[in-house]
């Protein structure tokens, strides 16, 4: 046949539907070829900005660790439908760019010393409540951000924040909207209830009724597929005696530790922004000013609080309190580390404007001794080696699981011990048998149905295991008279229900055409009469609230209103309203502004969604 095709390749029709491939090819392929190339590492593209593939697997992997944080270390990750996590993710990132360049185009604005306030005063970045450096570097790198990056991100955040207030913030309402709101929120109702209850007691199920149902649901009568799963398990913990820290190597992280300490110093600063109503020339000459009235000796905190525009230290007399290297542009610090205690500074040029720099403080580190650190550092070394170890004996359980038939060999070559679960099935059992992992594993294909041995589970960070199905147990056909106590009793609660809902119905009926008179006591029991009930009524459930509060005001006082609800426990309650009772007295301030607060910021997240579906509406988007 290969040959067939070769020989027919060469004749003329084959060539002129090459021809016309080529063609096509250089007609349209071409461009399509360049504009896959271009966008092969972009997610998508919002009004002419790009998403990269890189943005969108951050997200991606920022909700799956969201997700975990949420359902707990138990959570089985791989159960997550990858394709609507990422959908989901680029979903929000395209949302966030529009939001940010609808934050652009109405000229929203947020400043880099902002910026700088805002990190210093976090008190996620503080030790003793004083901004460290260190601590700054630890919380972001948690986080998957460099300095640059956790910057813009908090930059573009706030930009959103400033969005969503001014649009939320801007929503009003009227007096008559606060008022129409007040009368239907403080309106109360009188109203009765006659509850009829199923009885069991009065209902029969046929042996006839029994077998039909049992007939026509024998889905629901199986016994549970289990299995029974053997496992070795390895330990870290377990390898901890078995590694040693040399001196030498305790010794070196110490260096290493103590050489990481930085100085730490106060700074205060008198900004002079650069903007549209001072250019550079203009920021320069009010900074120099600034600089002849301390050098006569007036208070840098006073001429701070009166000139500066950082509105984050302003009103602190400049302070931006203690920090480290790498938090100030390059300008800002070089200045700052050339100054003496007390000394100001001659104006520093940055991106923000204008400076005056004053260093108040000095916090020279403190270097602990090495027999301060030994402990730790011992524990550091040793756990450093146990990870290593850990990692390198659970590749090797994988690998000798793979290759083996049984557990017992690759429990032999790293002394392990085979232990045996008992029978569980899909929906887990416990302990071990609880783990999602182990039950994806277990009720696998090549574990279940090919005998195969699993690959390495990690059900914690301190714990692997390795696994395989010692007994399978399948669904089968339970007989019926090992279900029938079940089956009898659903029968029975349904048909009580439905008794009691059909006498309900039937009650209600005659009561609304006049012919049941509603003084008259059903089966001995009397109306339940509450007066005056609220919306949140304590005492009477949520769901007869909510038909309470549906119901049409009664035509008249003698011609009530009625409906029914049926509960969960297979009552069901007549409901007869008399009455619907409007406040009479006027709103105090007190609570017409609290009406006024509540109303207004509905109305502005309710622009701020309409807003975004504008924006998402007039968008030009392209999904890569």
């Amino acid at each position: 046949m290969l040959q067939n095709i070769r020989d027919n390749s060469q004749g003329w029709i084959a060539k002129t539907i090459i021809g016309v491939i080529i063609v096509l090819l250089a007609l349209t392929g071409f461009d399509a070829i360049f504009n896959a190339t271009s966008n092969r590492q972009n997610a998508a593209e919002v009004n002419g900005e790009e998403i990269s593939l890189d943005q969108l697997s951050e997200a991606v992997n920022l909700q799956r660790r969201q997700l975990q944080q949420q359902l707990g270390k138990d959570f089985d990750a791989s159960l997550l439908d990858e394709k609507l996590l990422r959908e989901a993710a680029l979903k929000g990132l395209i949302e966030r760019k529009l939001l940010l360049q609808g934050a652009q185009s109405a000229d929203f604005a947020f400043s880099q010393s902002a910026v700088d306030q805002l990190i210093l005063q976090t008190p996620e970045f503080q030790v003793d409540g004083k901004f460290n450096a260190d601590r700054f570097d630890q919380v972001i790198r948690q986080m998957n951000y460099n300095r640059l990056q956790f910057r813009e991100m908090l930059e573009q955040e706030m930009l959103i924040g400033q969005l969503r207030a001014g649009m939320a913030g801007s929503g009003f309402v009227t007096d008559a909207e606060v008022e129409a709101f007040a009368r239907l929120e403080k309106q109360t109702r009188d109203f009765a209830t006659l509850t009829l209850k199923a009885d069991p007691a009065m209902v029969k199920v046929s042996d006839e009724e029994l077998k039909a149902y049992y007939d026509g649901h024998v889905d629901q009568f199986m016994s549970p597929e289990q299995v029974v799963i053997e496992y070795v398990e390895l330990k870290k913990d377990s390898f901890f005696d078995q590694v040693e820290a040399k001196e030498e190597d305790l010794q070196a992280q110490y260096q290493k530790e103590i050489s990481n300490l930085a100085e730490q110093r106060q700074a205060a600063h008198i900004l002079v922004e650069v903007n549209d109503k001072l250019n550079d020339e203009q920021a320069k000459a009010k900074i120099e000013q600034i600089k002849q009235r301390l050098d006569k000796g007036e208070d840098f905190a006073a001429l701070a609080k009166e000139f500066s525009d950082d509105p984050g230290s302003a009103s602190n007399g400049g302070d931006l309190g203690f920090a480290g290297p790498g938090v100030y542009e390059a300008p800002f610090e070089e200045s700052l580390y050339s100054l003496k205690q007390g000394d100001v500074s001659a104006p520093v040029r940055t991106q923000y404007g204008w400076h005056l720099i004053k260093l108040l403080g000095v916090q020279a580190p403190e270097i602990p001794t090495f027999a301060s650190l030994k402990d730790k550092l011992e524990r550091d070394s040793k756990a450093q080696q146990v990870e290593q170890r850990f990692v390198e004996v659970s590749k090797e359980l994988e690998d000798a699981a793979f290759e083996a038939s049984d557990l017992a060999q690759p429990a032999q070559e790293l002394g392990l011990a085979v232990k045996t679960s008992a029978p569980f099935g899909r929906e887990g059992g416990e302990g071990l048998t609880a783990n999602r992992q182990v039950l994806q594993a277990a009720f696998s294909p090549e574990v279940l149905e090919d005998g195969a041995n699993s690959s390495a589970i990690e059900l914690d960070p301190e714990t692997v295991v390795v696994l395989r199905v010692k007994e399978h147990k399948k669904p089968e056909q339970l007989p019926l008279e090992k279900v029938s106590d079940s089956i009898r009793q659903h029968l029975v609660q349904q048909k009580a229900s439905e008794a009691a809902k059909s006498k309900g119905e039937t009650l209600m009926a005659s009561l609304r055409e006049g012919k049941t008179p509603v003084s008259q006591a059903q089966e001995g029991q009397a109306w339940k009469v509450v007066e005056a009930a609220t919306r949140s009524q304590e005492g009477v459930e949520p769901v007869l609230l909510q038909a309470l509060f549906r119901m049409p005001k009664p035509a008249a006082a003698d011609k009530p209103e009625f409906t029914g609800v049926a509960l969960g426990n297979g009552n069901y309650v007549l409901i007869r309203l008399n009455g619907v009772n409007q406040p009479e007295a006027k709103l105090s301030d007190e609570e017409k502004a609290m009406y006024s607060r509540f109303l207004a910021s509905r109305s502005g997240q309710q622009d701020f969604a309409a807003y975004r579906r504008q924006l998402e509406a007039k968008a030009e988007v392209e999904r890569f």
